[in-house]
C-alpha cells in the first residue's frame, strides 16, 4: 500500500476539480470496456459527484507523492442510494439500518496517471474501516467494468449485471458486488 498519500474528507468548493478528476478517469480508464458514446453519456449522471457524501463527511480525496492535485476521489454512504451523481434519477436520501443494511460504497475515480499504484485499494480500505466503525457487517456497491477487477481482488463478491439506461437510447453494464466486513 502506498504510505505517501494521505486521504482526507471533500469539501463542496472542490466539486468542479472532482468533476473534471471524474471525467478524466472515465476517459483514461474505462477505454476497452466502454464505448466512447457510453462513457460520455455517463459522465456527470451515472458517474459524477454526489454532494450528499460531501455533506455527510464520507466521500474522500487521495492526495500526497508529489502529485499536483487530488489523484483520487471515493466515499461510502449510510444511505440508500447505490451510485450516480447528484443529477442520477431515483435517488433515496433514506438512511440504512447497520442491523440489517450494508453500506454502499460509492463513487471511486483514479486519475488515470495514478491508476494501478494501490490508491483505490488503500480508500476501499479507509472506507470499509468507517462503515465497520458505524456499526455496518456489510458494503455494496455497483461496480463499472474495470472497478469490479478492484473490488474482486479486494474480497468483493459479483452479483447481478445490469444494463444502465442513458441519455441517448443507450445503456452501461454495471455489476452489483457484495462484502462481508470483518
Amino acid at each position: 500500500m502506498p504510505s505517501d498519500f494521505t486521504i482526507r474528507p471533500v469539501t463542496l468548493d472542490e466539486v468542479p476539480a472532482l468533476e473534471r478528476l471524474i471525467a478524466a478517469s472515465a476517459r483514461g480508464l474505462s477505454q476497452g470496456d466502454y464505448t466512447t458514446a457510453q462513457i460520455e453519456a455517463a459522465i456527470g449522471t451515472a458517474w459524477g459527484v454526489d454532494t450528499e457524501l460531501i455533506r455527510d463527511r464520507t466521500y474522500f480525496v487521495v492526495e500526497g507523492a508529489g502529485a499536483p492535485a487530488a489523484v483520487a476521489c471515493g466515499g461510502w454512504s449510510r444511505r440508500k442510494t447505490l451510485f450516480g451523481s447528484d443529477q442520477q434519477p431515483g435517488r433515496e436520501s433514506a438512511l440504512l439500518d447497520p442491523a440489517v443494511d450494508a453500506a454502499r460504497i460509492r463513487a471511486f475515480f483514479v486519475d488515470p496517471a495514478w491508476a494501478r499504484r494501490g490508491i483505490g485499494r488503500l480508500l476501499l480500505d479507509r472506507c470499509e474501516a468507517e462503515a465497520r466503525a458505524a456499526g455496518f457487517t456489510a458494503t455494496e456497491l455497483m461496480a463499472t467494468l474495470p472497478g469490479e477487477r478492484l473490488y474482486a481482488a479486494a474480497g468483493y463478491v459479483a452479483g447481478e449485471r445490469i444494463h444502465h439506461p442513458l441519455a441517448g437510447g443507450l445503456t452501461i453494464e454495471f455489476v452489483a458486488m457484495r462484502k462481508r466486513l470483518a
